[in-house]
C-alpha cells in the first residue's frame, strides 16, 4: 500500500491484521503523524478535503504533538481538514476537565489552522430526548463529507475501540452506550475516583469505524499486550470489539515493543520463523516449554522438545539433558541473598560483583512509596549488609492524597497551635483557604497551591518514616520533586531538560556503583514510564564519566506486574519474616492505605499486591525445579 507505515522489521506470524512494532513510542507517533501529513498534503494539492477520525486519551497525544510540529515547522496546512472525534463522555460539559472536546482543543485544534466549524465532537451535554437525533446527525455529517479517510484508534484493555464495549455489534452506528466496568476503572485516575466516572458515553459505532478508508490503531505498554494478541491473532468476536478490524481491507496495528510481547512471533518466535538460538532465547524457550507441560526443567525429555516446535534447538545440543542443565544453572545463578554482591566470594556466576564490598547504591522511586512496595526486601538487605544506600524520590506524589486526608493534617496543625498558643496567621489562612476550596472543588479540578503543598508534605513524611524503619540515615533520602509532575492534575507535562538535570545532579553527587530504577511500563498512570525515561537520559549523558564505568543499572517492576522469568537476572529471596517486615514498611504510607485515590482496576491494597506478586515469582522458580522460597523480588539489568 502506498500509505503504509514503513515497517522497522517483519517476521512470519499468526497475525490476521497487519502489525508493525517500533522500539519507542516516539518512533510510533512520528511515523503515524507523517502518514497523516502525507495524506493531507496530497489531498491539499488535489484541492480535496481530508477527513480524519480522531481518538483521545494518552495514546495519541504524541501523534498530535508531532502534527503540531509539522504545522509550525513545515507549514502543514489544516484548512481543508475536517475532523470527527470517536467519542465523548455523556453528561460532561465541553469545558469540563475530562471532556474530550477540551482535550482535542488543548492538544491539537488550538495549535493548528483547522477551521472551528470543521471540528466535530459528539455532544456529551445533549438532552436525553435529543440523543438519538444527535447521533443520527453525526452519521449524516460523516456521510456528507464522503466518509473518514484516515481513522486513528486506541484500544482499551477489554478490547474496546472508541467506546464500543464488549458485546457491540459489527454494524453498530453512533449511539449512547453504557460503559464497561473495566473502562470506568481505567478512567478513575482522571476523575479522582471511580464514583466520579460517567456511566455512559456517546461513541461512533463499529460499523461507522469500519467504513473508514484507512485505519491505524496505536497501542503501547505491557498492560495492552494480552488484548493486542486477542485482537490480532484470536477469532473475530463481539467480546473483543477490536477483533472486528480483522475484516477491514486497509488496517494496521502500530505498537511499541511492550505492547507486542504476547504476540506469537515475539513470545515464541521459534514457532513462526527460523531463529538464532542465543542464550536468552534458549532460556525463554525452555522455561516456556516447562510451564506449558507443567514439568520442572530437569524432567523435560527429547520427546517434549520434538513435539513442541523445538526440534531445531534439540538438534543443536543432541540431548534434552544438556539443554536442561544449562538453563537450570542460569536460573540458579540468578538467585542471590546478596543484592549488592557477596564480599570475598567468587562471583563468576553471581548476578552482582563482589568488589567493592561496600557499594554506593542509588534507588530511584517514582512515587514516595515505590521503593518499599517494589523492592522493599532488597532495600532492607542492602542497608543491613552495610552498603551506602540512598533513595531518590522522583515526584511528590501529591495528587494521590485524598482531600479529607489533607484536611485532617491541616486541622491537626491548626488545633495543635491553638492548644499550645502557637497560633499562626499563615496556618489559619492555609486551613480556611483549603477548607473553602474543598467545599466548592469540582470533579478533577486542580488543587490550590497550599493544598498541593500539604499533600506533598504528607507523602514526604511517610517516605521519611519508611526510611527510618529500614534504617536509612535521614540525609540519604532525597526528594527531587521533578517539575514535569507538578501540574496539580492527572495530566502531566512532558519530561524535559529541567527534569534531566535534576536526575543527573543526584547521580553525579552520589557516583553510585548500583542504580535501581522502576522499569514497570504497565503502570497505568504513566509516571513510572516517564521517570524511567528520565533515568535513562541522565545515565546516557553521564556515561562518559569514569565512575559510570563501574555503575550497574538494575530495573525493578512496580505494583502492577513482574518480569517474565526468562528475563530475570537477579532474584532476591525473602523469608516469611522479611515479607512481614516489608509489609510493615509499606504500612508507613498511611495515606495510600484503605482506599487509594488512584487504584486502577485492581482493588487490592499495595501491600497485598506486592506480597502476592513476590510469592508468585518464588512459586515460578519452584515449579521449574528450584528451591522453594516464601517470596522473591526480581530485577533485570539495563546495559547502557
Amino acid at each position: 500500500m502506498d500509505n503504509e507505515i514503513t515497517k522497522p522489521y517483519r517476521l512470519l506470524s499468526f497475525e490476521k491484521i497487519d502489525t508493525v512494532i517500533y522500539t519507542s513510542t516516539e518512533e510510533v507517533c512520528n511515523a503515524v503523524a507523517n502518514e497523516i501529513a502525507t495524506l493531507i498534503t496530497k489531498k491539499n494539492a488535489a484541492g480535496e478535503t481530508t477527513v480524519l477520525g480522531l481518538a483521545t486519551g494518552a495514546t495519541p497525544k504524541k501523534v498530535y504533538a508531532a502534527l503540531i510540529r509539522l504545522h509550525k515547522e513545515q507549514a502543514l496546512n489544516f484548512e481543508n481538514v475536517v475532523a470527527f472525534n470517536l467519542d465523548e463522555y455523556y453528561g460532561l460539559q465541553p469545558d469540563a476537565i475530562q471532556s474530550y472536546s477540551r482535550f482535542m482543543n488543548e492538544n491539537l485544534f488550538y495549535h493548528i489552522n483547522i477551521k472551528k466549524e470543521n471540528c466535530f465532537i459528539p455532544q456529551g451535554n445533549s438532552n436525553p430526548d435529543e440523543i438519538k437525533k444527535h447521533c443520527e446527525a453525526y452519521e449524516q455529517k460523516m456521510a456528507f463529507y464522503g466518509g473518514i479517510d484516515f481513522q486513528l484508534l486506541g484500544i482499551g484493555r477489554n478490547g474496546h475501540i472508541g467506546f464500543n464495549e464488549p458485546g457491540s455489534h459489527v454494524k453498530s452506528v453512533t449511539r449512547l452506550i453504557t460503559l464497561d466496568n473495566l473502562t470506568r476503572f481505567d478512567a478513575a485516575y482522571e476523575f479522582g475516583g471511580l464514583a466520579n466516572v460517567p456511566r455512559k458515553a456517546i461513541t461512533m459505532g463499529i460499523g461507522s469505524i469500519l467504513k473508514a478508508k484507512r485505519i491505524v490503531l496505536l497501542a503501547w505498554g505491557d498492560a495492552k499486550a494480552n488484548i493486542i494478541r486477542e485482537s490480532v491473532e484470536g477469532p473475530v468476536t463481539e467480546f473483543v470489539p477490536a477483533s472486528y478490524l480483522q475484516g477491514h481491507q486497509n488496517v494496521q496495528f502500530v505498537l511499541d515493543e511492550s505492547s507486542s510481547v504476547e504476540l506469537t512471533r515475539i513470545k515464541t518466535p521459534w514457532l513462526t520463523d527460523d531463529v538464532f538460538w542465543n542464550k536468552n532465547l534458549i532460556k525463554k524457550a525452555v522455561t516456556n516449554l516447562a510451564f506449558a507441560l507443567q514439568k520442572s526443567i530437569l524432567k523435560l525429555t527429547n520427546n517434549d522438545y520434538n513435539q513442541n516446535g523445538l526440534s531445531d534447538l534439540l538438534a543443536l545440543y543432541g540431548q534434552a539433558y544438556d539443554i536442561n542443565i544449562e538453563v537450570f544453572n542460569q536460573l540458579q545463578h540468578s538467585i542471590t541473598g546478596w543484592p549488592g554482591g557477596k564480599p570475598n566470594a567468587e562471583d563468576t556466576h553471581r548476578p552482582e560483583r563482589a568488589i567493592p564490598a561496600k557499594k554506593r547504591v542509588l534507588i530511584f522511586s517514582p512515587h514516595p512509596d515505590d521503593d518499599i512496595i517494589s523492592m522493599g526486601g532488597t532495600f532492607q538487605r542492602l542497608v543491613d549488609q552495610g552498603h551506602d544506600v540512598h533513595v531518590a524520590y522522583q515526584t511528590s506524589g501529591n495528587i494521590a492524597v485524598a482531600d479529607d486526608e489533607a484536611l485532617r493534617f491541616i486541622e491537626f496543625v491548626k488545633d495543635y497551635n491553638e492548644q499550645f498558643n502557637l497560633k499562626s496567621e499563615q496556618t489559619e489562612k492555609m486551613y480556611y483557604d483549603a477548607l473553602d476550596f474543598l467545599k466548592v472543588k469540582k470533579n478533577g479540578e486542580k488543587d490550590i497551591d497550599a493544598l498541593r503543598q500539604v499533600k506533598g508534605i504528607i507523602r514526604k513524611g511517610e517516605a521519611k518514616n519508611t526510611c527510618r524503619f529500614v534504617g536509612l540515615p535521614p540525609q540519604n533520602a532525597h526528594f527531587l520533586e521533578l517539575p514535569f509532575y507538578e501540574t496539580g492534575l492527572v495530566e502531566k507535562n512532558e519530561i524535559g531538560e529541567a527534569d534531566f538535570k535534576i536526575i543527573e545532579k543526584i547521580i553525579d553527587e552520589i557516583k553510585p556503583h548500583q542504580i535501581f530504577a522502576a522499569g514497570d511500563l504497565a503502570d497505568p498512570h504513566g509516571t513510572h514510564r516517564v521517570c524511567l525515561e528520565g533515568v535513562f537520559e541522565a545515565v546516557k549523558r553521564l556515561k562518559h564519566h569514569q565512575y559510570m564505568s563501574e555503575c550497574w543499572v538494575w530495573l525493578y517492576k512496580g505494583a502492577w506486574a513482574e518480569w517474565d522469568i526468562d528475563m530475570i537476572e537477579m532474584a532476591v529471596p525473602m523469608s516469611p519474616d522479611q515479607v512481614l517486615k516489608k509489609r510493615n514498611g509499606i504500612f508507613k504510607h498511611q495515606s495510600q492505605k484503605d482506599g487509594v485515590v488512584f487504584q486502577g482496576a485492581d482493588s487490592r491494597e499495595f501491600w497485598k499486591r506486592a506480597e502476592e506478586r513476590n510469592k508468585a515469582t518464588a512459586d515460578l522458580y519452584n515449579k521449574l525445579g528450584l528451591a522453594e522460597y516464601a517470596a522473591m523480588e526480581a530485577f533485570v539489568r539495563w546495559r547502557f
